[in-house]
């Protein structure tokens, strides 16, 4: 029996503030989407986008959380994964941050195993899973709202103000 791959879509954002109108809108429409959805699996908007996945109605696909490991590198650090995360990947690889684009960041793992990237507003560590995305060519939307923001955001990166706008990008990319 053969089964097609849902896509996954990798959501980046700030892993403190949550950003909710917009982590719930985009959680909600990718729960009625059939892809996977990939976070850092951490609070913030990681935890928001992946609470909305997970209680859509119907939805298809999992949440998948690519975790940082604790000192012993053999378990998730504290506050890891957020209560959502339904596939758990602990990794050995210690930088974020600001040192997000460093061979040893996860960030790594959650822009390559990404069909997609969807970057919420955040701080270093989603500009530097913006800066990888741009760098490994992985399609990318920044939604932004109207006044949401990452530092040092590249001119020529797509950002959606709207769901719709989110959504549209979306389905240019998945659907071909």
């Amino acid at each position: 029996m053969t089964t097609q791959r849902l896509p996954i879509v990798g959501v980046m954002g700030s892993g403190k503030d949550d950003y909710l109108e917009l982590s719930l809108e985009l959680g909600w429409l990718l729960g009625t989407m059939e892809v996977h959805l990939l976070t850092g699996g951490g609070s913030g908007t990681m935890a928001a986008v992946s609470e909305a996945f997970a209680r859509t109605h119907r939805r298809q696909g999992m949440v998948l959380g690519i975790l940082p490991a604790d000192d012993t590198g053999m378990k998730p650090k504290p506050g890891y994964p957020n209560p959502w995360v339904e596939i758990p990947i602990v990794t050995h690889l210690p930088h974020s941050g600001d040192r997000g684009t460093d061979p040893l960041s996860r960030n790594h793992i959650n822009i390559l195993s990404s069909d997609a990237i969807v970057a919420l507003p955040g701080g270093h560590g989603t500009a530097s899973e913006v800066q990888l995305a741009k760098r490994y060519g992985k399609p990318l939307v920044a939604f932004l709202g109207t006044s949401g923001s990452i530092p040092d955001l590249p001119d020529d990166v797509t950002i959606a103000t709207t769901i719709d706008q989110v959504e549209a990008f979306l389905c240019s990319i998945l659907l071909d």
